[in-house]
Formats: C-alpha cells, sequence, structure tokens
C-alpha cells in the first residue's frame, strides 16, 4: 500500500503540471482585442481634434497654436 502512495503522488504531480501548462498557454488575445480597438478609436479622436482647427482656416488660431509651442510669435 506504501508503495501505491509513492507512485501517486508523481501521478498527481503529473496532472497538475498538465493542468497548469494548459492553462499558462491559453489564449490570451481575447482581452487584447478589445483594448486595441479602444486605442486605435482613442488615436482617431485625437487626430480628429488637432486636424479640425487647422481644417477651419483661421489664421488667429494657427498662429496663437504656434505661439504656444515656439515661445514666441512667428512671422
Amino acid at each position: 500500500m506504501a508503495a501505491l502512495a509513492w507512485l501517486l503522488i508523481p501521478l498527481f504531480a503529473v496532472v497538475g503540471a498538465a493542468i497548469w501548462g494548459s492553462w499558462a498557454s491559453r489564449n490570451k488575445t481575447i482581452g487584447d482585442v478589445a483594448e486595441l480597438a479602444g486605442y486605435a478609436r482613442f488615436r482617431d479622436a485625437m487626430e480628429r481634434s488637432h486636424a479640425a482647427p487647422a481644417a477651419s482656416g483661421s489664421s488667429s488660431t494657427t498662429t496663437s497654436a504656434a505661439t504656444a509651442a515656439t515661445g514666441s510669435p512667428s512671422s
């Protein structure tokens, strides 16, 4: 009976290692897809917000933006 107990210990270790291995190698990209889609929407929104003042054609907006970026008025 003691020999059987010593044989069951490695068997449980192998089963535990197989369960852990299957869990560790699972497909982890499911959560990343939604996160990457949200990041793409954020980038698009930021591009639209930066493109909107330049597309309006207002020279005072672009002049004030250039002044704020460089610290000196542009000529």
